[in-house]
């Protein structure tokens, strides 16, 4: 089936996911290894087998990848490169070209605060993105991309996108929450934390406190977090909060691994 969509002139969302899981067989969120090079060998014959020249992207995708067995991409690197359906995944790339543009859509379109986007907050921003981009669709075609996008990114499958998973449609250069995943803490911590560095107690950290905070985690953690790289974090992580006001739930976010707002275990 996956080798049939490659040789389509045009894949459509549903088929772009398909291929995906198709080549991504340990189910990672990652094509790398012997996945990567069976895919490359597998498109050069599907657009063959076709009739079709091989794109400029995916020559240049091919030039650079074929003998490099240590290799991987995600999702947005592969919807880069195959002649996708309106591009909808790249809707957001052209949308949210930083970690700190990220946090602020985030905040946009989480408008229940849950620390969630559910699936009806998702379609509302998948729509506002096609119309921004003056992209004709229907209601099927906008169901089609929410259900997508949702099975692409729903790593745990409980049918709505946490930071994290959602985080994932940001190049790795630009998504620090990626080496944050490394330094989250389990709740107790967190909110010990978040006590400590909240000095005069109203609930809330401002940029100072959190500039404080940050420079003990980069000290603590100097393998996986980068001193110098402090004021990207800062920007990024305060775009989450109300008037510069950064709250335990939006702070949570990032630094908590666990979900703070459900009842604590006995």
């Amino acid at each position: 089936m996956a080798n049939a969509y490659l040789q389509g002139v045009e894949i459509s969302a549903s088929q772009f996911l398909d291929i995906f899981h198709h080549y991504d067989n340990d189910g990672n969120g990652y094509i790398e290894g012997k996945e990567l090079q069976s895919f490359i060998k597998e498109l050069q014959q599907a657009r063959k087998q076709a009739g079709l020249e091989l794109t400029d992207q995916m020559k240049a995708f091919v030039q650079e990848y074929e003998k490099n067995t240590d290799a991987k991409i995600g999702i947005v690197e592969l919807v880069q490169i195959l002649p996708t359906e309106e591009n909808f995944l790249l809707f957001f790339r052209q949308q949210l070209k930083s970690c700190a543009e990220f946090m602020q859509a985030w905040r946009c379109y989480d408008a229940d605060h849950s620390g969630y986007i559910e699936a009806d907050e998702l379609k509302n921003f998948l729509k506002d993105l096609l119309q921004k981009a003056k992209k004709p669709y229907d209601e099927k075609k906008l169901d089609e991309y929410t259900h997508t996008t949702l099975k692409i990114f729903d790593s745990n499958h409980d049918g709505k996108l946490c930071l994290a998973e959602m985080a994932r449609l940001l190049p790795d250069e630009e998504n620090f929450l990626l080496k944050f995943q490394n330094v989250k803490m389990v709740r107790r911590e967190f909110n010990k934390i978040f006590e400590l560095y909240d000095q005069d107690e109203n609930g809330y950290m401002d940029e100072n406190e959190l500039d404080a905070l940050l420079k003990d985690l980069c000290e603590k953690n100097k393998k996986v977090l980068e001193v110098n790289k402090i004021p990207t974090y800062k920007t990024a992580i305060m775009a989450l909060s109300d008037g510069g006001k950064l709250y335990r739930t939006e702070l949570a976010l990032v630094l908590c691994a666990e979900d703070i707002s459900a009842p604590a275990p006995l």
